[in-house]
């Protein structure tokens, strides 16, 4: 049986590799190369738009606890991140061409599988199909999908991190340090005193955004602004991303009044992401306002951050736990359409709709893990009707609370990641084909 998986990003291409590995023929319909987006720069299968950091490893982090499920779950993207990361500090990131490369060749020399590039138009219910389109899906498909579930999106603007040359960075003022000593050279450093402080917040808070046409601004708060998040107190920006918490400057052997960190773009740090600086300042703008960061005065730009709009679909009121129609067993949606926020998200949403397609059309039972794990947690996310639905990352405050927590902060993290693990192997026992 042949099985439909509309958009190749990082949702169906793990929805597609959980598929054909259970046996299934998989056509997997991409429009990039025929059809670009506001944001995407190639027309590569998984292509990472935002930033190439897949966040926290650790298992006193939610994302380090996806992270163990997913490979307990035998997730293909998971798998080809960790065999092209980059040095990153406590977080997984990935060189980005690599990745993309790694994934396509998986899938590439799986049997069954085709690749077609093309803009779908219609959706077809009598044939088994998984919907990936994300949050940039085109204007036809965005009303096929909207006339298969009679209902209407909702809307909120994303936005993207600038990028610059490292070549043109000025090292004699900014230093390689991480948080607590962790990740030795794995961030570059820019760091302010407080009157280069005030004066950068001064010029970014008044600096000229780009117009944003045909839909009200709704901004997302993980992915907010840098310039709107300025906007907010003297301080907001201080107790974000330029938090100067946990790290030296070597030069002084002082912690900065603010520090702005950028991070590798790859292996050899040719280019850098200007960590937590969505924005949607101008072009010219970014490059004046930003060029005031310490040891950034000359930077290349080699990308400038944009904001556009993303959109999705009020899972609850249309789809099961196991991101399927509530009205037609076998077609599927995942990935951010969804109202999951956050790369590893989408791809547990891919996995676990190609796990569960899989199973409905073999006639076993859905596959819906306990509520203690973050995809169980997830998956109740997209299927509980409430009245103001909003994407969800993957978070220690979405699990059920702990019975006698402890109060050391890090030491309670970690007890949800171990109440998940305990929980989610003896559910697998209990479940062995999977």
């Amino acid at each position: 049986m042949n099985i439909r998986v509309i958009g190749g990003g990082l949702a169906g291409c793990e929805c597609a590799y959980q598929l054909l590995k259970r046996g299934y023929e998989v056509t997997l319909c991409e429009m990039r190369g025929v059809v670009p987006t506001p944001c995407h720069k190639t027309a590569d299968l998984a292509e990472l738009v935002c930033s190439n950091s897949l966040k926290a490893n650790s298992l006193d982090n939610a994302s380090g606890l996806l992270k163990y499920e997913l490979a307990r779950l035998d997730s293909l993207l998971l798998k080809c991140a960790y065999m092209s990361d980059v040095p990153a500090g406590g977080a997984l990131a990935v060189d980005r061409e690599k990745f993309s490369a790694l994934v396509r060749g998986q899938l590439a020399e799986s049997d069954g599988f085709t690749l077609v590039r093309e803009e779908v138009e219609n959706i077809d219910t009598d044939t088994p199909t998984v919907i990936a389109t994300g949050p940039l899906t085109s204007s036809k498909m965005s009303d096929a999908i909207i006339s298969l579930i009679g209902g209407e999106y909702l809307s909120f603007y994303d936005a993207v991190a600038p990028i610059v040359d490292g070549a043109s960075i000025d090292y004699s003022k900014a230093f390689f340090a991480g948080r607590y000593g962790k990740g030795g050279e794995d961030y570059l450093n820019c760091a302010m005193n407080k009157q280069e402080y005030i004066e950068f917040r001064t010029q970014l808070v008044g600096a000229e955004r780009a117009t944003l046409k045909d839909f009200e601004i709704n901004v997302f708060e993980r992915c907010m602004p840098i310039e709107i998040m300025a906007s907010r107190g003297e301080d907001t920006m201080r107790y974000g991303p330029l938090r100067p918490v946990g790290i030296r400057d070597p030069r002084s052997s002082e912690r900065p009044y603010a520090v702005v960190q950028l991070r590798k773009e790859d292996g050899e740090g040719s280019a850098y992401n200007i960590v937590g600086f969505q924005t949607n300042l101008k072009f010219g703008e970014q490059k004046r306002v930003f060029s005031m960061i310490p040891g950034l005065q000359n930077a290349e730009f080699l990308r400038y951050g944009v904001m556009h709009r993303n959109t999705f679909i009020d899972a609850p009121k249309v789809l099961d736990a196991v991101w399927a129609l509530k009205s037609e067993r076998h077609i599927f949606f995942a990935g951010q359409l969804t109202g999951v926020e956050g790369y590893m998200e989408s791809v547990a949403s891919g996995l676990m709709s190609g796990i569960n397609m899989a199973r409905r059309l073999s006639g076993k039972s859905d596959l819906i893990l306990p509520e203690t794990t973050v995809i169980g947690r997830l998956q109740r996310h997209i299927s509980t009707e409430v009245e103001d639905y909003q994407p969800m990352n993957a978070n220690f405050g979405i699990l059920s609370v702990l019975t006698d927590p402890p109060r050391d902060k890090k030491a309670r993290k970690f007890k949800y990641s171990v109440r998940a693990i305990g929980d989610m192997e003896k559910y697998l026992r209990l479940n062995k084909e999977i």
